[in-house]
């Protein structure tokens, strides 16, 4: 938090009594474990916004990006950040929120399948022989559930954005788990205005095979053309949330649905609710939900709002704790650096709770920034200053010196 780029070298130029090997040992190689930390981490966020009939789960990934092939985890992938396809690691997070109070709590590195079927790579990187198997994002965000309602984590429903959302079998598998959730999905997604009422045919004549695949006599429509004809009464306005300028207030439409696979016995009756802020520049957001039937509107709208508050946890990890300011590329030293940005986190939401009647608009800059001021430094004196820099023009200079090294064997080759 001190120092002004947040990678090992310049680090240790102002923490006293650091040095470059014991930090890099830490991170790589020492034996503790994350997720053990990363577990009281989610305990201890728990006791601070959690049990709450406002606290939620928030999932979603977050890409960072990278240069290389050596990193654990990186490839070619979509980054979200960048807005395109780009070289970068991907990792599933889950954040407990609770209003605007919300904390990183678990987390998961997703492998791309050129990872998870090149073994030799991933035992050189140091992927445990556990997770070798290709697990979908969606599978991972599954496991922080389970693994939050293990370590009794208390909340009251589950959200994420369309890509969690449009995987039928992720939002089946919360439901069966007993889960409440609101996700947001695509504008494309089909959904029946009736119970479709799945049922086996009969077999047409003497001859053939019984049926055994269900079907329906209804047809599914998309989300959109249905919205594109609802009447301007059918919108209702709804508060949203209060900003720092104003209240939000939202467009809402809401109407129970039937969503059906095309597999099962029987089609789900969830909410189905699209909302328009001024913000949004006339883009609808679409979301489903099997909370209870008689839940309030109000309730409902409230629920889809919170998923903002995970992107604002990624911008507090990102600019004040380091989250995508790392040098390491095996699995241990990505997890041991995500647990210790959790950790900063967890400290963070821990200070503003405790100092909010006095200081209700204190931030994590703000305590990133009072800590770079309070905080022992090592590089107060001049003969400090210059020592740290003629090792900075050592380190240049064997770092030139390597690569003219190399090129002029490769040349020789």
């Amino acid at each position: 938090m001190q120092a002004k780029k947040r990678n090992m070298e310049r680090m240790v130029e102002v923490v006293p009594d650091s040095n470059w090997q014991a930090t890099q040992h830490f991170a790589s190689h020492s034996p503790w474990s994350d997720r053990a930390l990363t577990n009281q981490i989610a305990k201890d966020a728990n006791s601070c916004i959690g049990g709450d009939q406002d606290s939620c789960l928030l999932l979603d990934e977050s890409a960072l990006t990278k240069k290389g092939a050596h990193s654990v985890g990186v490839a070619r992938q979509w980054n979200g950040r960048l807005g395109k396809v780009d070289n970068c690691q991907v990792g599933v997070f889950a954040a407990l929120c609770r209003r605007k109070r919300v904390t990183l709590i678990d987390t998961r590195l997703f492998l791309p399948e050129c990872w998870t079927t090149n073994k030799a790579r991933c035992k050189q990187a140091g992927v445990p022989t556990d997770r070798l198997k290709y697990r979908k994002k969606t599978e991972l965000a599954v496991e922080m559930v389970h693994n939050a309602r293990k370590n009794g984590i208390s909340f009251q429903w589950v959200g994420g954005d369309g890509f969690y959302g449009e995987d039928p079998g992720f939002l089946r598998q919360l439901d069966k788990a007993g889960e409440v959730f609101m996700m947001d999905i695509h504008q494309d997604q089909h959904i029946y205005l009736e119970d479709p009422q799945p049922y086996i045919p009969k077999r047409k004549g003497k001859k053939g095979p019984h049926p055994k695949r269900f079907t329906t006599a209804l047809k599914s429509v998309e989300a959109r053309f249905w919205v594109a004809e609802q009447p301007k009464s059918a919108w209702k306005k709804q508060f949203v949330r209060s900003t720092t300028q104003e209240d939000l207030i939202a467009q809402v439409l809401h109407r129970e649905v039937w969503l059906w696979d095309g597999k099962e016995p029987r089609a789900h009756k969830w909410h189905l609710i699209v909302t328009l802020t001024p913000s949004s520049r006339g883009k609808l957001k679409f979301s489903l939900s099997n909370a209870p039937s008689d839940t309030p509107l109000s309730r409902l709208v409230f629920m889809q709002a919170q998923r903002y508050w995970i992107e604002r946890a990624f911008e507090d990890a990102k600019s004040e704790a380091g989250m995508n300011e790392y040098q390491v590329r095996g699995w241990r030293a990505w997890h041991h650096h995500m647990a210790m940005v959790m950790l900063a986190q967890l400290f963070m939401l821990e200070t503003r709770l405790k100092f909010k009647d006095d200081h209700p608009l204190l931030s994590c800059y703000d305590i990133r920034d009072m800590l770079s001021h309070f905080l022992p430094r090592r590089d107060v004196t001049p003969e400090e200053v210059l020592r740290q820099m003629l090792v900075r023009h050592q380190q240049r200079a064997e770092s030139i010196r390597y690569h003219k090294e190399k090129q002029a064997l490769n040349q020789s080759d």
